[in-house]
């Protein structure tokens, strides 16, 4: 049963893990970038579902509106800074998508402080008992979200039209664009879903650990990037699979070795696979012509 509990409690974790890590192989994927900006979407995710509960008390409200609100800003954030870059080079994307992690990080220490602020808790109390374990609201609320996210982006990217044009700019930006398809619009939108999904998880982090501050989607974003590696980045259902594993493995290590070694563990992965399978467990080696 402790086994059992500690397999449960790491899905949860890497169900956050997950979602954030969707947002960075989608963007990939599309626009060829790693937005390590994407981790402080977390935060500001869970700030917005903070503000807008303390005003007007309703939890849908807040979640929506931190969803929105995320998806928004990322959308600004993208014509704003990434879409002049677009054609120069990777370190050049790479360095702005930094500055746009501190700048937001920074921002909202401005705005809020440092001290961590206390999550409001709209969620029922108690645990559900299922076969002898306890599963807390929170970590159900994950899992579902994980799965059920995950499941709607790949109907939507597989059978809708907006989803068949994102495949295809993925493949080539140029050819989509000769046969009609607004490419900027297509980057916008992908960058807003990734973003929105961003926000879920800073609302499960907020529930889950009851205090955020500034800072919270640092270290958060880094390791659902290595789970986004992992998988092999590109892939959605790698991205999914990867948190999972990065999440189990994390509460295994704290669970059975020390939590000073968790995050030793996290990053011993991310250099295994790179060493074994560097282009993630369900990634593609792609052969380019010079």
């Amino acid at each position: 049963m402790e086994l059992l509990t500690q397999m449960i409690n790491g899905l949860s974790t890497g169900g956050m893990y997950a979602l954030v890590a969707i947002g960075y192989t989608m963007v990939y994927g599309i626009a060829k970038m790693i937005n390590f900006a994407h981790g402080e979407i977390i935060m500001v995710g869970a700030y917005l579902t903070y503000v807008v509960f303390s005003v007007l008390g309703m939890p849908v409200v807040a979640i929506i509106a931190s969803i929105a609100g995320c998806a928004l800003l990322r959308v600004v954030t993208e014509k704003v800074a990434y879409k002049p870059l677009r054609n120069s080079s990777s370190l050049s994307v790479l360095i702005t998508a930094i500055g746009v992690s501190y700048l937001l990080q920074n921002l909202f220490l401005i705005l809020f402080g440092s001290a961590a602020i206390t999550f409001p808790d709209f969620l029922p109390s108690g645990q559900l008992e299922l076969l002898g374990l306890s599963i807390s609201y929170v970590s159900l609320l994950s899992l579902i979200l994980t799965f059920a996210c995950t499941i709607l982006l790949l109907l939507f990217i597989n059978k809708t039209k907006l989803g068949k044009a994102m495949r295809a700019v993925s493949e080539d930006k140029g050819a989509a664009e000769l046969m009609g398809i607004n490419v900027n619009n297509t980057i916008s939108m992908t960058f807003a879903i990734g973003s929105g999904l961003g926000a879920v998880a800073g609302i499960i982090y907020g529930l889950s650990y009851s205090l955020i501050n500034p800072y919270l989607g640092a270290m958060l974003g880094i390791k659902a990037f290595i789970a986004a590696v992992l998988g092999g980045i590109g892939s959605i259902q790698g991205a999914m699979i990867g948190g999972l594993i990065i999440g189990v493995a994390e509460a295994f290590t704290v669970s059975y070795i020390s939590s000073t070694f968790s995050d030793a563990v996290v990053f011993g992965i991310l250099i295994f696979i790179l060493l074994v399978k560097p282009a993630g467990l369900f990634g593609q080696n792609v052969r380019e012509k010079v």
